[in-house]
């Protein structure tokens, strides 16, 4: 059974959650979905409780969160009465995964937020899908950053640790997109795969703001994750073993600042905070 075939919506849930961890600078986290489609090999999510106790292969299965309009705009007017609110979309799911084509979880949450921006929303994807809601991103201004993935410029690489996910050529492109529209978009090189010597200035050439991170800081256990994902043997298997290192995101990082403006490319946490 394929993942769209296999969506499932569960009762009303609440969308908002208090950011913790890796996430510490957001008020909330927000994921339209549970499961992801795209089924990343190196997925931190793999091996988290939603993950572990599902009785099917991560990628295979999707839950589209129940999405009440009127449950939802008072959930997110009692967040707003708080005090400012920064949302990260999303922490374990991707918001425009295949089956928001569909079930349109997202859209219907972006047009309840552009009616009461919050003080910032990140949109964490690497889907072209995401250019569907352009107009409703412009509404946010400067209160929006769509965070797009880009891994590698590699597309074998691409192929062999996420199969699933759409071509690296695509998301280049939406990102072209995004800024001709007037979006602000960085691209996340997280968690950077191997790639070639051309990457740093690719990237420099369709961004002006980059965060960099790899599976030994960027996985929110310290690499136990990733290890537990047997990522260097993944590494092994593509022939790329002497590149899962640490060093190796430090000399990446290196390689962009030298293309890029003094204060474009993060590294890690700091990155995708609001």
């Amino acid at each position: 059974m394929s993942a769209a075939e296999s969506v499932k919506k569960p009762a009303a849930v609440r969308f908002l959650n208090p950011a913790s961890g890796y996430l510490t600078g957001y008020s909330y986290t927000l994921n339209p979905y549970v499961g992801c489609s795209f089924a990343c090999s190196y997925c931190y999510v793999r091996r988290m409780p939603v993950a572990m106790f599902r009785n099917e292969p991560w990628g295979e299965w999707v839950d589209a969160k129940r999405f009440d309009e009127g449950a939802f705009r008072k959930e997110w007017g009692r967040a707003l009465k708080k005090g400012a609110v920064t949302v990260f979309m999303s922490s374990a799911t991707d918001p425009y995964q295949p089956a928001e084509v569909k079930e349109q979880v997202t859209k219907r949450i972006l047009e309840v937020i552009a009616d009461e921006p919050p003080a910032f929303l990140l949109v964490q994807t690497r889907s072209p899908l995401v250019l569907r809601d352009v107009e409703l991103l412009s509404k946010l201004g400067d209160r929006v950053r769509v965070s797009m993935t880009v891994e590698t410029d590699i597309e074998e690489v691409r192929k062999r640790l996420t199969p699933q996910a759409p071509p690296l050529a695509a998301r280049l492109r939406t990102i072209r997109e995004l800024r001709e529209a007037g979006i602000q978009v960085q691209a996340a090189i997280s968690p950077l795969l191997p790639y070639s010597g051309q990457f740093a200035q690719l990237i420099a050439e369709h961004v002006e703001r980059v965060v960099v991170d790899d599976f030994f800081r960027g996985d929110g256990s310290d690499g136990k994750r990733s290890a537990q994902l047997k990522m260097e043997d993944r590494y092994r298997d593509i022939g790329y073993e002497e590149l899962y290192a640490p060093e190796t995101a430090d000399r990446f990082v290196d390689e962009l600042r030298a293309f890029m403006p003094h204060g474009a490319v993060y590294f890690g946490h700091e990155g995708f905070m609001p």
